[in-house]
């Protein structure tokens, strides 16, 4: 290469002249172009040094050509230089020597060994993956493989709030809007296919919960079979729960920094619901460890050990929608480092491996690049539309900015009958205080209202998520039900009647209303108000005080009480602005709306179902216990 004269760089941008040189000059060119043909793959059968060695005549071919200074050619060479390849090897070096001189000044040796314990991890993960699946992951060209574009760093931060967020994939150099980012066989993943495979398929039925069975296969490999496991390099990446802090693994310490939010009925209730899962399946007499000591032996199927599996499962599990037999629940090892931002666009999913003309008949797990990524900058994907009250639960996090973010705010109907009426107005216990209204009239709309709701597939309590300056459109017309009366049915049957638009002015107005009256009543369950949390934040030295769980929660309870008090801005100006502030339209007193809260308490002879349960449910673990 050193010895090519002057008209290479008069002639390399004219795509005709350079049918005029060697097929090898051929490829320099397109290696100007093209990361997946980038002057480190020059000639294309050269060993790494060789590849190396071709890059350096290159570079120095460049830049005696910039030094002579040849006019405009010295700019277009320069540009060439910026956009030519780096050595392989450079990138990872250098994110090695940025984490090691970030801890050179902690004085901490311990916080070093634990970085190059993680180091060695990660270069364990990549050979398994390559020597067990033929994963593609090196940095330099290969035969039809581009260099893989993304290297794994062993600590990440959270851009806003400065704390740490594990491992995560950085760009190794400028990545192009959708372009393939990795391919992992479905061979290498967890599933219930791989649990019930290695357990054995007449101990775990077909029927079984996917969580349940994969649960169980990540205690196998981890504890029982440990280094033998043919997924111990997969294991070791795995983060222990202290490193991951969902809140169904909080201390009862930590939770009360979360008083007041509907956050805690749900996380008591997963705890609940792990416990008797771990009983059901395992612990109980004559369950899986007693009919299987072998199989599933005491010692490693412990409790915290099912914490553990649930722990990597809820955050790292990801749901394939795109398989040949529907959709699967998987663990897709290095896949599941990529961390999570509400504003990407790119999910994983699968595909059949092959080409149009020819199908293996095998899977893979893929991504494709949602936008364009620079160098070092950190991949992301998303987890799904998740509000911050399932991302603290499930993944130990909450975002300063979630254009997801929602609380739940139940509403329900309370069964005021003429005869629980008068029963209340004996009860000396009775009061406002606890959501039954003492003054209160019977409903003579109830019955009606009931059986309506069982047609339309409806409970008598649901609950809506309210957003920063919305809520669901599907929350008025259930509470423009809830509050007809009489004056508004006029003896018309309720099926009758469009709650897709206003029933009458009163009726919108104690709808408003009564929703306003509900964020008020959440809002007062917590024990500070939002300024008084953004202080606590402020006082830095204070809030690094508090552990991170606790950093947390104050972070999270201060977002949504920030949420909800837009929500009641946002209906405050709606009821001012179309009129219905009039006096003679509230007439939220005499409605049949029930103010209790996401599963704070019990209504009516039963514990309500939170929002955040539903979409728990929908990921095929329930978390209640009814």
């Amino acid at each position: 290469m050193a010895s090519i004269g002057g008209p290479f760089l008069l002639h390399l941008r004219n795509v005709f002249m350079m049918t005029l040189w060697l097929p090898s000059l051929v490829v320099v060119f397109l290696n100007t172009t093209s990361d997946a043909f980038s002057p480190r793959c020059v000639p294309p059968s050269s060993s790494t040094w060789s590849k190396s060695f071709h890059y350096r005549s290159f570079q120095r071919t460049i830049r005696r050509r910039m030094a002579g200074g040849e006019g405009g050619e010295s700019n277009w060479a320069k540009a060439l230089m910026e956009n030519s390849g780096a050595v392989p090897g450079t990138f990872d070096k250098e994110l090695q020597a940025r984490t090691k001189g970030k801890l050179a000044g902690l004085n901490d040796p311990s916080a070093s060994r634990k970085v190059d314990q993680k180091l060695s991890a990660n270069a364990r993960l990549i050979q398994w993956l390559q020597k067990e699946g033929n994963v593609y992951l090196e940095d330099a060209s290969g035969w039809g493989e581009a260099p893989h574009p993304m290297a794994i760093s062993t600590e990440t931060v959270d851009e806003l709030t400065n704390e740490s967020s594990g491992r995560g994939l950085l760009a190794r150099r400028s990545i192009n809007q959708e372009e393939e980012l990795l391919k992992i066989p479905l061979s290498l993943c967890i599933t219930k296919k791989s649990a019930r495979k290695a357990l054995g398929t007449d101990i775990l039925p077909p029927d079984i919960n996917e969580y349940l069975a994969m649960a169980c296969h990540l205690i196998h490999e981890k504890y029982v079979l440990g280094e033998a496991s043919f997924y111990k390099p997969y294991m070791d990446v795995l983060p222990e729960v202290n490193e991951v802090n969902p809140t169904f693994t909080w201390s009862d310490e930590d939770l009360a920094f979360l008083e007041g939010s509907p956050v805690i009925a749900a996380t008591k209730s997963m705890q609940a619901k792990l416990r008797n899962e771990y009983n059901m399946l395992l612990a109980d007499e004559g369950k899986l460890c007693d009919r299987y000591p072998d199989v599933f032996p005491r010692e490693y199927f412990t409790f915290e050990n099912w914490v553990w599996a649930f722990t990597n499962l809820f955050s790292r599990a990801i749901r394939l929608r795109n398989m040949k037999q529907g959709e699967t629940l998987a663990m897709v090892p290095y896949a599941d480092l990529i961390n999570h931002s509400p504003y990407s666009g790119a999910y994983l999913d699968a595909r059949e491996v092959g080409d149009w003309l020819f199908k293996t008949g095998e899977e893979e797990v893929i991504l494709y690049a949602d936008r364009g990524y620079r160098r070092m900058e950190q991949i992301y994907i998303s987890y799904g539309q998740k509000s911050n009250a399932d991302l603290l639960l499930l993944y130990g996090f909450a975002l300063e900015r979630n254009p997801f973010n929602s609380v739940d705010v139940t509403v329900s109907l309370a069964a005021r009958t003429k005869q629980i009426m008068a029963k209340n107005e004996e009860n000396a216990n009775y009061s406002s205080s606890d959501g039954g209204g003492d003054t209160a009239a019977a409903d003579p709309l109830l019955e009606e209202k009931i059986e309506f709701l069982k047609k339309v597939g409806r409970s008598n309590t649901v609950d809506f998520p309210c957003y920063a300056d919305r809520y669901p459109t599907e929350m008025l017309e259930y509470l423009r039900l809830m509050m007809m009366t009489p004056e508004d049915t006029m003896g018309k049957p309720l099926q009758d009647f469009d709650y897709t638009r206003t029933i009458s002015a009163a009726n919108e107005a104690a709808v408003l209303y009564s929703i306003v009256d509900a964020i008020q009543g959440q809002l007062d369950k917590y024990p500070s108000t939002e300024d008084e949390d953004a202080e606590i934040i402020k006082d830095k030295a204070l809030f690094r005080l508090l552990s991170y769980n606790q950093r947390m929660a104050v972070r999270h309870r201060r977002n949504e009480k920030r949420l909800l008090k837009r929500t009641i801005a946002a209906l405050e100006k709606q009821i001012k602005t179309r009129g219905l502030d009039a006096m003679d339209l509230k007439r939220a007193e005499g409605s049949t709306l029930g103010t209790v809260l996401p599963g704070e308490k019990e209504k009516y002879g039963a514990r309500q179902r939170t929002a955040l349960e539903d979409r728990l449910d929908k990921m095929g673990l329930p978390v209640d216990l009814r």
